[in-house]
């Protein structure tokens, strides 16, 4: 068994890795809709997503759940596709406590279609372990903060946009929400499941 250092890399390694840009682009959706000084609500939310999908990669990886990977290959994209909307639809200003807890039932749900994502790599990961909960939980920490790391640059990049370029807030999340839905719905013409 490999310890838990050695998960909590990878899991790091994993999510930071660009050939993963569906999940990268994720998170860039999710953060566009809020300013630097809700750092405190998208972390929770993104705390929601890991949670979501931690839940899910322990499903698939005990193989209590398996969806094909050519449907999740859609549906990834999908929710990309769909919080670039809600970014759109949605008003900053309305954000009720209700309206926050939607948000991260929203993320928690999303977190589990991109949880099978990440299933089958975290499966050959695994290669034998007897028990699968030291593996998961130095995975998902790792996950969490590659996560963190990415949130962190999107965040400071989007607060050096609007207060040294005085780019709008609207702007900024409909330009991003934008490339975003352009990008999902690229993604969704690509998978296999077509």
């Amino acid at each position: 068994m490999q310890g838990f250092p050695v998960y909590l890399q990878l899991g790091f390694e994993h999510i930071l890795d660009v050939a993963g840009i569906d999940h990268i682009l994720f998170l860039v959706a999710l953060c566009a809709s809020y300013r630097f000084e809700q750092w405190r609500s998208l972390t929770v939310l993104v705390t929601a997503f890991t949670l979501g999908h931690s839940v899910t990669l322990a499903l698939a990886a005990t193989g209590t759940l398996t969806i094909p990977s050519s449907i999740i290959e859609f549906l990834i994209p999908t929710t990309i596709l769909a919080t670039a909307i809600h970014n759109v639809v949605s008003k900053p200003s309305e954000r009720t406590n209700f309206e926050m807890r939607k948000n991260y039932a929203m993320a928690l749900f999303f977190g589990f279609i991109h949880g099978m994502g990440f299933s089958n790599f975290f499966r050959a990961l695994l290669m034998g372990d007897s028990s699968i909960f030291v593996p998961l939980l130095g995975f998902n920490i790792g996950i969490e903060f590659g996560q963190l790391i990415i949130v962190g640059g999107i965040v400071g990049i989007a607060y050096g946009v609007m207060r040294y370029l005085k780019v709008q807030h609207r702007e900024w999340n409909l330009f991003i929400s934008g490339g975003a839905a352009g990008l999902a719905i690229y993604l969704m013409f690509q998978a296999k499941f077509w």
